[in-house]
């Protein structure tokens, strides 16, 4: 059925920019066999595990990759042990901040009770461990700190989505933040994320010395967000060794080739891409406003979001436009509760809707300063997890290939939209 009349006509023009199929390289470590690298990380810490103990891990950030069969591999070793291990949902507020919500995530990353093989208990019940300092309480799962005698977190390590530090996301957040469930994830919002560089590792530490927790098992991915790297960190090092890490999950994350984009087109959005949707390192951008060190980029065309993140279009109110379906698909009730927890009401904002993805690009273009539309500098990618393929206006596609990253996979050919006024299929959905 054609598509109904345009919104806009006026910025319908004649033509677009032509834009060639880029292959992007990036950095590939990967690890082919998760469940080895994780037994041949944990020979280490064997001395830290006994008989008979009840060992709780934790299930939390969305997007890990394989992050089932890194925790099926945590319980096998656990059992080897001869130990009781059981899992809870350590993710803050997400899930709508509630059990059947967080079980609902998990079951979403393959980590169910049946799949396990073990006992998943979700509460948003927590225990009070007193204050870090006056006015900052801090809490932890009540089903970790009452029913274990051993505390494994498993997180990744990357930088975080809303905050520059020395250490950032990894086990010290999963300790302060997951586990505190909705309370912990309250209080530390509400200082704002300037303070979470300080605050987590305070905080981290402060729940280390009242609870079981003697080492946590830190994941770091490459550039294709792969597995790349795994290591059990006894709990003495954990803030230390996070800083390296860190350093490490840096210099190996995936970015756009060039730094000057006047619009970027994102197929999709969602938790499991980012903890606010499209990561702020990439796009250049946050709630706040530009982030240092990243890309300028005039205006963000938002096209749809993940199956995997259920509704939730937390950062969707970064971007200038969105296709009609995106706006649609948002779950208003997951989207602002992780949105208000976060203290960042804006990420729930919704961006101008458009109908099709001609009027999309159109308007985006339109909408940029200093930009006409055949010299628009235009990327297209799938997500910003996903930058090995890209699609590149004729404009930026020098400065593209000068990268020594990039080479053109299909030549430049004019943008193809189908009678609907969406973009003909390409091999960026085909992946």
């Amino acid at each position: 059925m054609p598509a109904s009349k345009p919104l806009l006509p006026e910025f319908l023009p004649d033509a677009f920019p032509r834009w060639a199929l880029v292959r992007h390289r990036v950095d590939d470590a990967g690890i082919a066999d998760a469940t080895s690298a994780v037994a041949a990380a944990l020979e280490p810490v064997t001395d830290l595990i006994a008989p008979g103990m009840r060992v709780c891990l934790t299930g939390g950030s969305r997007g890990i990759d394989r992050i089932d069969e890194v925790t099926r591999a945590v319980v096998a070793w656990v059992r080897a042990a001869g130990a009781l291990p059981f899992i809870v949902p350590a993710m803050g507020s997400h899930g709508g901040a509630t059990p059947v919500g967080q079980l609902a995530i998990l079951e979403g990353y393959g980590i169910t009770a049946q799949t396990m093989g073990c006992e998943i208990r979700a509460t948003m019940d927590t225990v009070h461990l007193g204050e870090v300092e006056p006015g900052i309480p801090v809490y932890l799962d009540r089903n970790a700190a009452e029913g274990a005698d051993l505390i494994i977190p498993i997180n990744r390590v990357k930088p975080h989505t809303g905050f520059t530090a020395a250490t950032e996301s990894g086990l010290q957040k999963m300790i302060a933040i997951g586990l505190g469930k909705q309370k912990g994830a309250d209080v530390f919002h509400r200082q704002g994320y300037a303070r979470f560089g300080e605050l987590i590792p305070k905080v981290a530490r402060h729940t280390m010395e009242r609870a079981p927790i003697r080492f946590g098992l830190a994941l770091v991915e490459d550039g294709h967000s792969q597995l790349a790297h795994v290591e059990a960190v006894r709990a003495d090092s954990i803030r230390q060794r996070e800083v390296e890490l860190l350093a490490m999950a840096r210099s190996t994350m995936a970015r756009l080739p060039i730094d000057v984009v006047d619009v970027l087109v994102v197929d999709e959005i969602g938790k499991d891409i980012s903890g606010v949707g499209m990561d702020p390192n990439v796009v250049g951008r946050g709630h706040d406003g530009l982030r240092p060190g990243g890309p300028t980029i005039q205006r963000i065309v938002v096209r749809g979001l993940t199956e995997a993140t259920e509704g939730n279009a937390c950062g969707i109110g970064m971007a200038e436009f969105a296709l009609r379906r995106a706006v649609d698909a948002m779950d208003p009730r997951k989207t602002w509760m992780n949105e208000i927890t976060a203290k960042t009401p804006e990420g729930g904002r919704t961006p101008i809707a458009l109908e099709t993805d001609r009027e999309a690009l159109a308007v985006a273009i339109a909408a940029c300063v200093g930009v006409e539309v055949p010299t628009a500098r235009v990327i297209r990618v799938r997500s910003t997890k996903d930058l090995e393929l890209l699609l590149v206006s004729e404009a930026a596609l020098p400065d593209v290939l000068a990268t020594g990253r990039c080479e053109v996979v299909v030549p430049l050919a004019e943008i193809a939209f189908n009678e609907d006024g969406m973009f003909v299929r390409s091999a960026l959905e085909e992946r």
